[in-house]
């Protein structure tokens, strides 16, 4: 009897429709020796019957056996079909979902290759309600490459996160030699089977291949078991599946696994539930509290470690059964970046809450200073606006009340309010939002109150079947600020809430009334719906017309017209009409197209020489490129254009001039007629362009593309010789193309110096009394560089140092300004207001260099500007070895050339920056060393040289 390679069972319950496709993935795979195992759980819509038909199709290759009785679950059928497999190797497939046309194959490839008793592949959701049918890698991480485990200890990820079943090939050996055997009669089985065969395999591997696409359907009217998380019954299953993992590790010793699994449970499993309990009755959340308090008791303390501020703090809030606070914190971690609360601030630190500050624990994960809520400008936090209040005529009018959060009293008491009501359709097609004026709106303590009526029925006019849902959002004008909040339903029953008249510009015939509804993340809608006689039948006919052949046609052309108009404005047609369109217009002379680090930023050396274009009055026509939706700081007479906008295209394919400090987008070539001043942005410690082993790693292809985008320099400005030495040569430029002018962004740095050796005296400026800086303190600027990750990554920034030991230390003495990199963002506690001072909002980082009576960095290319100061500097090298010795490497040893203390630990610094005076004196020389070797080019005079050699030609 010839055994197959690969037995797949197939298991289904009433799903006659979908069971076919399914089996047919399986009988279409690549792989030759592959047996279908159906396994019916006893179903009522005959789907037995279709399984018969299958076996009855393709016999030999096909089985059906069914259940005596329906078990309620997926584990009996799976056992089942274990049990009937005759294959050297079995994997599972559900009946709505189907197999990758090669998984077989891979999967086996694999196993023989490697002895292993288990071997995993990627799995990827298939959203059906999406109408682009929509895919998402499930933890593509895991899968990244190819590798074989020894243990399950080696990778603790693969059990903690791919908990499937399906996306799996088992040595059918290895399930019975073990008595692998799905749970029967619980729920979330495949997390206890996978955990079981992850820690019992004696070889595990994983490959990079696409092996099972998992069907979704988020709105279908029977819910699957893990999305029906609103039945207690659905968490007490969970429950107790995580205890049974537990007891397995324990039993095996893998406590490390468990930590991490613990993490995950307080990321995810949790989280599904917790998002849930704004809109569930009182007794459930009692109920789901005690069975999540019993488990959670037994936690690792270290997993909180690891989970964001909303997952600990709602895991912490449950334990204490507040649900005054943890709701808002539940509806503020399904609606990502909402603040939901006022707020508290205790001694000098923000928290969640007023609530359980006594705790010492409560304290730690209630403490949301870094999460800069107290510092981010009111308009851009994403306000919580709760619903307290829903009333309707039963006709078209309905009355709202609200209230929309005040965190920390950010909107002060005397600030004007006025607010508005919008409802906009989600879809937009023809009018796009309808407007009402709130009645009322007044501060109420940590909060503003709300109150409008809106005529829906005779004002809001949908067209009636593309906009279906319209959603409801608050504006309001608080002062000078504007913000846009979403209504959430909050504890407002809408199930009792009339269904309004509505009159659809199409017809009425289509539908006549909205309905209020709950969006999945809780905020007010409403839909499009039909109830009167003659409407129900129209959507019925159209409903039945969508879903037949002609429409599929429709459909088809429609779904292609649509991507026709995105691709019109994608950036592979961008970039073709650039070159075939654009290009082929005349340059406009004197026209000048700048942009500072890719257009974030009005600053550094194109703002110098823009400015000083304008201070001679040369003739030129200023163009500044911005990023992100608004600009802000940039020159009013100046033309602003978007990046990558269709203006700004046109602007770089006409300009006389590009002007920029990092680089105009690769793809764009530029023509014969334009001349591109590349500025830069820093000396070079990190080694650069073609020294990066990343750069060298590309291939010839990445190569060409860098060295295209490079050779579009028609002159590149650099500060000294080291400049020549290490950037020209990264990026190859000839050194006719180098400009040894200094860096006209340093201009101002320069005359400073002078002036101050002049008159013996340091003048502040108005930007001292702006930041509100004690005349009678020193300044220091604390200006890092960003860390990357080893896949190259921005990291976040944390503070290296205690700032409010610092503060308390030496804030008598120092006023310290902190100043990260554009790519990083920094929050200050209240309790050192005034010591220490957050100035990253200034893009332009000259005046705050010429500010500072010293400077503390690491890495940063700052260091080189400062030097033209002749002020102290102090390097904080926390990470140094990291830093010096990572893949990239650097040119020197900092080491060795520092012009000041190079300290390495908090304590050092606090110690270098009390011997304030005593290191000034003791650096002087090697100041003096590192300004000569770096910056022997900065004179002052290098925006005059640029204007001059180019734009008036009086250099010439």
């Amino acid at each position: 009897m010839h055994v197959p390679d690969v037995s797949v069972v197939v298991i289904v319950y009433n799903d006659a429709e979908r069971l076919t496709a399914a089996v047919q993935s399986v009988l279409d795979q690549t792989l030759r020796g592959v047996e279908v195992v159906i396994v019916d759980d006893y179903s009522q819509d005959g789907s037995y019957a279709v399984a018969q038909g299958l076996e009855a199709a393709h016999p030999g290759r096909v089985r059906a056996f069914r259940l005596p009785e329906n078990s309620g679950g997926c584990g009996a059928p799976r056992n089942h079909g274990i049990r009937q497999a005759t294959g050297t190797y079995v994997m599972f497939l559900d009946s709505d979902d189907v197999l990758e046309r090669n998984a077989c194959r891979n999967m086996l490839a694999a196993a023989e290759r490697t002895g292993s008793d288990l071997v995993s592949g990627m799995c990827v959701r298939v959203h059906l309600d999406d109408r682009w049918h929509r895919t998402t890698e499930w933890y593509p991480w895991i899968y990244s490459r190819t590798r074989t485990l020894e243990s399950i200890t080696e990778y603790p990820d693969l059990l903690v996160y791919d908990t499937l079943s399906t996306n799996k090939c088992y040595r059918r050996a290895f399930l019975l030699e073990q008595g692998l055997e799905f749970p029967v009669g619980i729920h979330y089985e495949d997390l206890l089977f996978s955990a079981q065969a992850y820690v019992a395999a004696r070889r595990i591997t994983l490959i990079p291949n696409h092996v099972y696409f998992w069907n979704v359907v988020e709105k279908a009217s029977s819910k699957s078991i893990s999305n029906r998380r609103h039945e207690i019954a659905n968490f007490v299953h969970r429950m107790e599946i995580h205890r049974r993992v537990d007891e397995l590790l324990a039993a095996n010793g893998h406590t490390a696994l468990k930590t991490a699994k613990d993490t995950k449970f307080l990321k995810h499993d949790l989280v599904l539930h917790l998002r849930d309990l704004p809109l569930l009755s009182d007794a459930y959340r009692r109920e789901f509290a005690r069975l999540a308090n019993g488990y959670l008791a037994g936690i690792d303390p270290a997993a909180y470690e690891n989970v964001n501020h909303l997952q600990a703090i709602c895991a912490y809030l449950l334990g204490k059964e507040d649900w005054d606070n943890l709701l808002p914190a539940a509806d503020a971690m399904a609606n990502k970046g909402r603040l939901s609360s006022p707020l508290a601030e205790r001694d000098g630190r923000v928290y969640w809450c007023a609530e359980h500050l006594d705790d010492a624990e409560g304290r730690r994960i209630l403490d949301v200073t870094d999460q800069g809520f107290h510092t981010t400008p009111v308009s851009a936090l994403r306000l919580g606006n709760r619903l307290t209040s829903y009333a309707d005529d039963g006709r078209g009018t309905i009355t709202l009340s609200g209230a929309v959060v005040n965190p920390l009293g950010r909107i002060a008491p005397g600030a004007g309010l006025k607010a508005s009501l919008e409802f906009r359709a989600r879809r937009q097609i023809g009018v796009r939002s309808f407007s009402f004026p709130v009645a009322t709106v007044r501060h109420a303590g940590d909060s503003i109150e709300w109150t409008a009526t809106a005529d829906i029925g005779s004002t809001v006019r949908p067209l009636g079947i593309i906009d279906a849902v319209w959603d409801v959002r608050l504006k309001l004008t608080a002062g000078r600020d504007r913000i846009t909040t979403r209504v959430s339903v909050g504890g407002v029953d809408l199930e009792n809430a009339a269904r309004l008249r509505v009159r659809p510009r199409l017809t009425r015939l289509v539908s006549d009334r909205f309905a209020p509804e709950m969006t999945r993340k809780g905020n007010l809608s409403y839909v499009l719906t039909a109830q009167g006689a003659a409407a129900v039948r129209t959507r019925t006919l159209i409903d039945s017309a969508m879903h037949g052949r002609t429409a599929g046609v429709v459909k088809r052309s429609l779904r292609r017209a649509l991507k026709a108009r995105r691709n019109l404005g994608s950036g592979e047609q961008k970039v073709k009409v650039y070159h075939e369109v654009f290009s082929k217009l005349p340059v406009r002379k004197g026209t000048v197209v700048f942009e500072s680090h890719m257009g974030k930023q009005y600053s550094d050396s194109p703002k110098a020489i823009y400015e000083e274009l304008v201070r001679q009055g040369a003739p030129f026509e200023a163009i500044w490129s911005y990023a992100g939706a608004r600009p802000t700081g940039f020159p009013p007479e100046a033309t602003l254009v978007k990046r990558w906008s269709w203006p700004y295209l046109r602007a770089l394919a006409r300009a006389e001039y590009w002007v920029d400090n990092q680089g105009f987008p690769l793809a764009l070539a530029k023509r014969p007629g334009t001349t591109y001043i590349q500025t830069w942005h820093g000396s070079a410690l990190k080694r650069m362009g073609f020294h990066e082993p990343r750069t060298k790693a590309q291939g010839k292809e990445g190569q060409a593309r860098f060295q295209a985008a490079v050779d579009r320099f028609d002159h590149f400005l650099i500060r000294s010789e080291h400049d020549a030495r290490t950037l020209a040569k990264a990026f190859r430029l000839r050194d006719e193309v180098l400009l040894r002018t200094g860096y006209p962004r340093n201009d101002a740095l320069v005359a400073a110096q002078r002036e101050e050796a002049q008159s013996g005296e340091r003048v502040r400026g108005p930007l001292a009394t702006e930041l509100d800086i004690d005349p009678d303190k020193r300044v220091l600027l604390y200006a890092p560089t960003f860390r990357a990750g080893a896949d190259g990554a921005v990291e976040g920034f944390e503070f290296p140092f205690d700032v409010e030991e610092f503060a308390d230390r030496l804030g008598d003495r120092f006023t310290l300004l902190v100043r990260t990199h554009y790519l990083n963002s920094v929050s200050l506690p209240p309790s050192v207001a005034g010591r220490v001072i957050d100035v990253s909002r200034y893009h332009d980082i000259t005046p705050l260099l010429a500010l500072a009576d010293a400077l503390i960095t690491d890495y940063s290319s700052v260091m080189f500007d400062y030097a033209v100061l002749d002020r102290p500097m102090l390097f904080f090298a926390y990470d140094y070895e990291r830093y010096a010795t990572d893949i990239r490497g650097t040119y020197f040893d900092l080491k060795e050339k520092a012009p000041g203390p190079v300290v390495a630990t908090a304590d050092e610094l606090l110690q270098a920056l009390a011997a304030f005076d005593e290191a000034d004196a003791k650096y002087a020389e090697a100041r003096q060393r590192f300004l000569t070797e770096f910056g022997e080019y900065d004179r002052g005079d290098a925006a005059r040289q640029i204007v001059a050699k180019f734009f008036t030609r009086s250099g010439k």
